[in-house]
């Protein structure tokens, strides 16, 4: 790896949000969860949280462009599961949905730990996501047209969010624990003895000061 390259991996992975999320629930159009992925990634968010329903979500890999190597997907049994989950790990979850209790999505502060609801693109976020959010966010239309396209949406809200956390500072400074950080930076730098390692359950080697292996676990 050039030392360009290696300095690329190190800042993004230094601007990433670790208390900046989205819980997708149900995506049915591959287009849709690929272009998710890929606005996650360029806001810096870590991880992508995923209600499958009967698709895998594997299969929906098609337009992200290779984001699916930066952000960590996340699959839950439930919608239920899946808010509770967040809840405990901190987060408020912030439903993008249309109704007559949501406010203007510009209106809540992204700064916060955030956990951003998104649901079908038929039907929106459903029954048992609303009753779990902690609140209800709309983009403005000045048009016919009553909502945007769940995947634009959903870059407009994380641009807000992006807009709040840069003014704040928080793309700062890497803002991730140590452990992690280590974790997902021998993984990017690495992911061929990543991948080694964890198939067989052994810890990632320690890397010297240019980011490269002290000791390959491949080789006796």
């Amino acid at each position: 790896m050039t030392p360009e390259r290696r300095q690329r991996l190190d800042q993004v992975l230094n601007r990433r949000q670790p208390d900046l999320t989205v819980l997708a629930e149900n995506l049915h159009k591959p287009r849709n969860l690929s272009a998710v992925v890929r606005t996650c990634d360029a806001v810096g968010i870590t991880e992508l949280h995923v209600v499958p329903g009967e698709d895998n979500p594997r299969r929906h890999w098609h337009t992200s462009q290779g984001a699916e190597k930066w952000v960590e997907l996340v699959t839950h049994e439930s919608t239920r599961s899946a808010c509770d989950t967040l809840r405990a790990q901190g987060f408020r979850v912030v439903a993008a949905h249309l109704s007559d209790t949501a406010c203007d999505y510009r209106e809540v502060d992204y700064t916060r730990p955030t956990a951003l609801l998104i649901g079908t693109e038929a039907f929106g976020v459903s029954d048992e996501g609303l009753r779990w959010a902690d609140e209800e966010i709309v983009v403005p239309m000045m048009g016919m047209s009553q909502s945007l396209n769940v995947s634009v949406a959903t870059a407009v809200v994380l641009y807000e969010a992006l807009a709040q956390r840069r003014a704040a500072g928080a793309y700062a400074h890497s803002r991730m624990d140590p452990e992690r950080h280590a974790r997902m930076r021998f993984e990017w730098l690495h992911p061929v003895v990543a991948r080694y390692c964890r198939e067989r359950g052994l810890p990632y080697p320690e890397l010297d000061a240019e980011g490269e292996l002290t000791r390959d676990p491949r080789r006796p």
